[in-house]
């Protein structure tokens, strides 16, 4: 990515959060909690975490999560959440173009829920990246969507299936074992009330022990 597509992504995000659009629920991912409620806590990295739902509900539940996202003012507000639910000590936050730079250290949950732009990103390069970065019998935990969200920017999107993804990122699988690859369907409420049906795309890898 060069400084103008680096440039353009960031604007873009700044963007549609200083808009006002406020996308915090108090609540996690709903795949991440079914994933994760029977592990115990260790250190996590939220991979564009927006305003921290999902880093604030995992900081409750014990962890030691780090978020990460490319607009500083989403940023702003997650630590303002974990400030409001009293886990600022167990959260941490830093500002990263992805395709730039990333955050040190080895981590037993590594996870990107959606992590997907209508601008220029080289998301394989980044999966590829965060696969790295999980500890020994860590878990890398990707979600993307798999199917048209009606009142999404993806309209005329075209989707791959979980294998294209998972062979996107170009793992040696002989270290790691694979929990879940997929794409299940669920019923999705929209900003207005309405529903659509829509399909994940989801791959739960456990990295092996030495």
């Amino acid at each position: 990515m060069n400084d103008h597509q680096q440039n353009e992504a960031q604007q873009f995000w700044e963007g549609q959060y200083q808009k006002g659009a406020k996308p915090w629920t108090g609540r996690p991912n709903a795949i991440l909690k079914q994933f994760v409620e029977t592990l115990s806590p260790g250190t996590a990295l939220d991979l564009g975490c927006s305003e921290g739902n999902s880093t604030v509900w995992l900081a409750q539940q014990g962890w030691q999560v780090t978020g990460v996202d490319i607009s500083v003012t989403a940023l702003e507000r997650a630590a303002g959440h974990a400030e409001d639910a009293g886990v600022s000590e167990r959260t941490h936050f830093e500002p990263h173009d992805l395709s730039q730079t990333f955050p040190i250290g080895q981590f037993d949950l590594v996870y990107a829920l959606y992590l997907e732009s209508p601008v220029d990103f080289p998301r394989a390069q980044v999966l590829s990246r965060a696969a790295e970065v999980v500890a020994p019998g860590g878990l890398l935990l990707i979600v993307l969507h798999g199917s048209v969200i009606p009142w999404s920017w993806h309209k005329d999107a075209t989707f791959p299936t979980p294998q294209e993804v998972l062979d996107s990122i170009s793992l040696n699988l002989n270290g790691w074992h694979t929990d879940f690859l997929g794409n299940p369907e669920r019923e999705l409420t929209g900003p207005g009330g309405q529903t659509a049906l829509v399909r994940d795309i989801i791959i739960a890898l456990r990295k092996s022990r030495p």
